[in-house]
């Protein structure tokens, strides 16, 4: 499995957070800006009927040196248990790559305006999906109490 892609962004996050840091997200004001080369205001079309996005991006601050292959405790502390960096969901990932769900606060021609997006300023935006409640979980979500107590304070 040596298979290489090129994704190219569709867009950055302008303004919000400048700084990375692991919580108080839910605060953030942000846009994410399309590329006007590329799309015009007919690709988010009926996009404002829904209030929330899926938004797919690139940690692109993680050096690539620091990415985690195996495991480890959530952001270091050793209270929690040591698990594998796809029983988390930190930023030095394998492929960098962030998934967040934010609200859609409005839209002006390629500029959505969201809040609680858990990206920074100058973040690339690799791809947006209206959320749906039909690709929520199905059935009981089950999570381990050091899960909970990690995301406390992240919104």
């Amino acid at each position: 499995m040596s298979d290489t892609y090129t994704l190219v962004p569709i867009g950055h996050v302008v303004g919000g957070r400048d700084v990375v840091r692991d919580d108080d997200w839910g605060a953030e004001r942000a846009t994410i800006r399309l590329d006007g080369e590329r799309f015009t205001p007919d690709s988010v079309a009926g996009l404002d009927a829904f209030s929330h996005l899926e938004v797919v991006y690139l940690f692109d601050r993680v050096d690539p040196d620091a990415v985690e292959l195996g495991a480890r405790h959530p952001r270091r502390n050793t209270d929690w248990p040591r698990v594998g960096i796809f029983a988390q969901r930190a930023k030095d990932r394998p492929n960098r790559l962030g998934v967040s769900r934010c609200a859609l606060l409005a839209i002006d021609g390629l500029d959505l305006a969201v809040a609680g997006l858990d990206a920074v300023a100058g973040t690339p935006v690799l791809d947006i999906k209206p959320y749906m409640n039909e690709f929520g979980p199905q059935g009981p979500v089950r999570q381990p109490a050091w899960a909970s107590e990690l995301m406390a304070g992240y919104w």
